[in-house]
């Protein structure tokens, strides 16, 4: 029945479509594109800028008019501060990186309490999670150079991008250069770091392309904990009279070190990935996205004895997606489309399996009096044999007065299970092929308060009613003891966001915000779980960016961290740069207090790291 109510309300809305085409030919005004920008509450409110966002909506709005939490995290901005692209989701308390060693050397990442699983990865719309297992959801091809900006959705996210999308979604963006130029840099550091970035970009009328390439090495700040990053990155775009194509082409090989990564094991692992993709406008109101992904995985328990035990997976990932939006009348839009996955494992662990799923979804937005928004979104998507899952999201907006705006969600979300969780079996580890797809219910409200960009404040409070989670069980009637796959019944999270952003004099930005995060589950007879009650509970950070004396800049984070029944830690990261004409100096010290702590548990992090590099660069002046 869901499945026919939602092709019954594409149908319909397909007709609105073209009879408000006839009654009103020419209007274009996608709801959040134009229509806000002069409305009375635009007229009253003034950013410190505009900034646009595309994760969570279906068409490029104004972040202030998105009636759900987001972040966007500008790469770009004091880029000299920040060695690796990792460092800026430390700016998110509601995101939890937890990381196996610096960068992205096999980190989980995580919202809102979720597990890796439930958090979705996304290159411009495109999903990378990746088939086999969860906890490869940061290992991505994108090196830090080639990176625009930082999106994260808050909540659940599966009417818009399907599966896996719970606690909620993190979507690189890329390009298009602003300028042709050539940029080349190298850095090192303790611990035998050794890091090398280069990116050149060439603007010309009406194609640009762009070019990064990062390599990243350490010898481990502790045995069998070494690193070899490298990741390559094209970005290509071009503007015809059928609109915009963009060509994206990624590759990473990434071998390290993972002592005590999956156990009391000095293990070692070494992952690829190459990436292919292309979104394609076809007029003014629709859009061809086409995705590829490949991910392989060789992994040995033993690093002195790889004979023992060893693994090699390779996974692939088809995508297709058609888009279409509907003016309807002047402040309401119809989005509806269509989208299509394959993916298949080839494993000398799991077997050899594939499996596809279709989706429809639809989407009615409308503003009104330009003050109040409103946005009801459907998606059916259909995998196995005859099964679906209907995933619909309800969210409003209202100003209440300048500068002040509340704003509310209810979603649903669900995750369908990996071939790890499902096939996946070690001298530790066993998994499932009887998992049930998560479901999870989530509900959120908050304020807003922006005072022309000078000030800013929120606060968000949120529930998720997460159903059949899936996790791993200790088994403790085999000797020894195993993990075992198997779905939690009932897990509930309650919290809030909070954070307050104010611009000083001098450039100067000073952030506060911490995220708070109660979990109530139903009993499980003093079952031992292996990833779901590791999250954050009280996580807290105070950040300082700003000018110093001599053309300095500066950046000062300092985070306190406490995680479900375990002892708080504190971490104290600091950079310092200084731009020349076409030379580029920084300094970044990390957890400069030199704590001793575990992201995972078992996971020793590094201490103190101390990084200077420079960095060269060529540019041309703008057309």
């Amino acid at each position: 029945m869901r499945a026919v109510f939602a092709v019954a309300v594409w149908i319909f809305g397909l007709i609105l479509g073209l009879r408000a085409q006839t009654q009103a030919p020419g209007t274009d005004c996608p709801s959040g594109a134009s229509t806000p920008q002069t409305d009375g509450a635009k007229a009253t409110i003034e950013p410190h800028r505009e900034v646009i966002a595309v994760t969570g909506t279906y068409t490029p709005i104004p972040v202030e008019n998105i009636d759900r939490s987001l972040d966007i995290i500008d790469t770009r901005e004091n880029s000299l501060l920040y060695d690796h692209w990792v460092d800026y989701l430390h700016a998110d308390p509601s995101i939890d990186l937890r990381q196996r060693g610096p960068n992205d050397v096999q980190a989980d990442l995580s919202i809102r309490g979720s597990t890796f699983g439930q958090t979705l990865v996304l290159l411009n719309g495109l999903r990378l999670n990746d088939a086999q297992t969860g906890h490869h959801n940061m290992d991505q091809p994108i090196p830090t150079p080639s990176l625009e900006r930082i999106e994260v959705l808050r909540g659940a996210g599966s009417s818009f991008y399907g599966s896996d999308a719970v606690g909620g979604s993190v979507n690189f963006i890329t390009g298009p250069p602003k300028y042709s130029e050539i940029r080349a840099g190298t850095a090192i550091g303790n611990f035998g770091i050794n890091q090398q970035t280069a990116s050149a970009a060439l603007v010309r009328g009406h194609w640009d392309e762009q070019i990064g390439i990062e390599r990243d090495f350490s010898s481990g700040f502790r045995p069998d904990r070494d690193y070899r990053n490298f990741s390559a990155f094209s970005n290509s775009g071009l503007q015809t009279a059928l609109g915009h194509s963009l060509v994206m082409l990624a590759y990473s090989d990434k071998p390290f070190g993972a002592d005590q990564f999956y156990g009391d094991f000095n293990s070692w692992e070494r992952t690829k990935a190459w990436f292919a993709g292309l979104e394609q406008d076809l007029g003014n109101n629709t859009q061809f996205d086409l995705g590829y992904r490949r991910h392989t995985d060789v992994f040995i328990l033993f690093r002195d004895n790889p004979t023992f035990f060893s693994n090699d997976h390779i996974s692939e990932s088809w995508q297709a997606a058609i888009r279409r939006k509907q003016p309807l009348r002047r402040n309401s839009t119809l989005f509806y489309g269509a989208e299509g996955f394959h993916d298949s494992v080839d494993s000398t662990n799991l077997g050899i399996h594939q499996r596809s799923r279709e989706a429809i979804y639809v989407d009615y937005d409308t503003r009104a009096l330009g003050r109040f928004s409103f946005s009801l979104a459907g998606r059916e998507e259909f995998y196995g044999a005859g099964q679906s899952e209907f995933s619909p999201t309800v969210s409003a907006g209202a100003y209440l007065k300048a500068g002040w705006k509340l704003k509310s969600s209810v979603s649903h979300a669900f995750r369908l299970p990996s071939y790890t969780d499902l096939y996946y079996h070690d001298p530790g580890n066993v998994g499932n092929p009887n998992l049930r797809p998560e479901k999870s219910w989530n509900y959120e409200g908050g304020l807003e308060w922006n005072q022309g960009g000078r000030y800013k404040a929120n606060i968000t409070v949120f529930h998720r009613r997460d159903r059949e989670v899936i996790d791993y069980l200790l088994d403790t009637t085999t000797t020894p003891s195993i993990y075992r796959a198997a779905n939690i019944q009932n897990l509930n999270f309650t919290g809030i966001e909070t954070s307050i952003d104010i611009r000083l004099p001098h450039t100067q930005i000073v952030q506060l915000a911490y995220t708070g995060l109660y979990g109530a589950q139903q009993p499980l007879a003093n079952q031992q779980t292996k990833y779901t009650f590791n999250y954050p509970t009280h996580d807290a950070l105070v950040t300082w960016q700003g000018m110093l004396p001599g053309k300095f800049t500066a950046r000062s984070r300092v985070g306190v961290v406490t995680r479900y029944q375990q002892d708080p830690y504190a971490l104290w990261d600091f950079s310092i740069g200084r731009e020349f004409r076409n030379v580029r100096a920084h300094l970044s010290l990390a957890n400069i207090s030199d704590t001793q702590y575990e992201e995972i548990s078992g996971v020793i992090m590094p201490g103190r790291s101390v990084i200077f590099g420079v960095e060269f660069l060529l540019r041309a002046k703008p057309h």
